[in-house]
């Protein structure tokens, strides 16, 4: 309690965010139309061209804050009873699990991913989130939500129709991403085959119903003709 990984010490930057941080500044000053991508890549390669010696200057100061950051950690760690420091450890775990996701997210948007199929409560929501009445996002997606509960079969079938078609322009985006990212080597991005072959529970409830009634049917035709005999 009173205890939060805000107050944990915040670890040292390293040598090239020191450089970053002292330099841009002066950077922006000198080019003041670059974007910030732009400019970040003016500081990386003059980094780059940094003289050791210069370097060292900021490496050091790197190694200086490191041994206080290991002082004021131990100081921070020491003071915490064992429930504090196992939610901490929770907390810090839950951050790391979030970067990791979205570090993740972010590499198959840039490999290009296709995007996910929608269903029709989601293009139903897309064609009219605009023009719905409410205070805020929350109170429209309600309305609209109650809106297509009370809808009725067939006033949501074209809904349901543009998202069945949305399926299958999704299947078919991801065997060909899939087949791409296998000759680029990453087959841990592909779907495993009991994934894409996984069928629909409905259908496969269905096709063992037709299974069994099949097998029941020979079953009785089998007693029926030993009867006779």
């Amino acid at each position: 309690r009173g205890t939060s990984s805000n107050q944990r010490p915040k670890r040292p930057l390293t040598a090239y965010f020191r450089f970053v941080m002292d330099n841009r500044p002066a950077f922006r000053e000198k080019n003041p139309e670059a974007s910030n991508t732009e400019l970040i890549k003016k500081l990386a390669g003059a980094w780059k061209e940094l003289p050791a010696s210069q370097k060292q200057v900021y490496e050091e100061a790197r190694k200086t804050d490191w041994k206080r950051y290991g002082e004021q950690l131990a100081a921070y760690k020491a003071q915490l009873t064992p429930a504090q420091a196992a939610a901490l450890k929770e907390e810090r775990r839950k951050q790391l699990a979030r970067r990791r996701s979205i570090r993740a997210k972010r590499e198959l948007n840039l490999l290009g991913k296709p995007k996910r199929a929608r269903n029709g409560f989601n293009i139903f929501l897309s064609e009219n989130f605009q023009e719905t009445e409410g205070n805020s996002p929350v109170a429209k997606l309600k309305k609209l939500f109650d809106t297509w509960q009370k809808m009725s079969a067939s006033q949501k079938q074209p809904y349901l129709q543009l998202a069945q078609d949305d399926k299958v322009r999704y299947e078919n985006e991801m065997k060909s991403w899939e087949a791409k990212m296998i000759e680029l080597g990453r087959e841990d991005l592909v779907r495993s085959k009991r994934q894409r072959l996984k069928k629909k529970p409905a259908e496969t409830a269905k096709q063992t119903g037709k299974a069994k009634a099949k097998a029941s049917s020979s079953g009785k035709k089998a007693k029926l003709k030993k009867s006779e005999e």
